[in-house]
């Protein structure tokens, strides 16, 4: 029966599903035989490459508190008689100017400041929060993704972007102290430059500062999340994990 499928496998609730990493994170858990929810503003695409992803897709805008409970809301349903495995808070925006260009400190107003840390940093403590029984149910793991512009200032990430995921890394640590004594293991990825089609025009000239002398490909992150949500990374918790070709040293 397909009910008794569901409450087999495995379940990922994924945030920012749409394109990139998303899209190769689906991939890859789907490939090892997981459920994965998606999750996203905007609604499911009919030309998405995974099955089952109309039935397994909440539409949700994670800057508005109230629609993330009400996401939470309608998770708390999809979840029933099933084990939440991993939550991976992979949703980020960062927003820029009129032409394009980088938004610095002296020219973004508050309210797109809030409006980034509402999607990049609040959101993901707001979904851990409210998914919490299932989380410590299935002793599942969380993963933030972060960023190498968390560590640094980036020449195509903005500020906002940037603060949220130095931020982000901050409360990776915070939970997993929390979450920790639950069950729960907590930990961040942290992708440099990867290959994506929302690359900035002029990335392909950082290649030359990366040792490994590429681009990371959206798999070579996907495999990373893979391996902290599973067994072979269940001594791991409270870890930012560098995939950036070698960038942060």
């Amino acid at each position: 029966m397909p009910g008794a499928k569901k409450a087999a496998a495995k379940t990922l609730i994924l945030t920012g599903a749409s394109r990139g990493i998303g899209h190769a994170t689906v991939k890859r858990f789907s490939s090892a035989g997981w459920r994965v929810i998606t999750c996203s503003r905007n609604a499911f695409p009919e030309d998405c490459p995974w099955d089952a992803g109309p039935e397994d897709h909440i539409q949700v805008d994670l800057s508005d508190p109230d629609d993330v409970d009400r996401a939470i809301g309608e998770m708390h349903k999809r979840l029933k008689g099933c084990t939440l495995s991993a939550l991976v808070n992979n949703a980020g925006i960062s927003p820029k100017g009129p032409e394009g260009e980088r938004l610095g400190t002296l020219n973004m107003d508050i309210k797109s400041w809030l409006h980034v840390f509402h999607v990049n940093l609040f959101s993901t403590i707001q979904l851990a929060s409210g998914l919490r029984e299932e989380l410590v149910a299935g002793e599942a793991k969380i993963v933030n993704v972060t960023s190498i512009a968390g560590s640094r200032v980036h020449p195509f990430a903005g500020a906002a972007y940037a603060t949220s995921k130095a931020a982000l890394a901050a409360m990776t640590r915070e939970m997993a102290a929390d979450f920790g004594p639950l069950g729960v293991r907590v930990n961040a990825i942290a992708p440099g430059e990867i290959d994506t089609s929302i690359l900035s025009p002029g990335t392909d000239k950082l290649v030359d500062e990366i040792p490994l002398r590429r681009l990371g490909m959206p798999e070579e992150v996907a495999k990373a999340i893979y391996y902290l949500c599973t067994d072979q990374s269940s001594y791991v918790t409270g870890t930012e994990l560098h995939v950036n070709g070698g960038q942060h040293v």
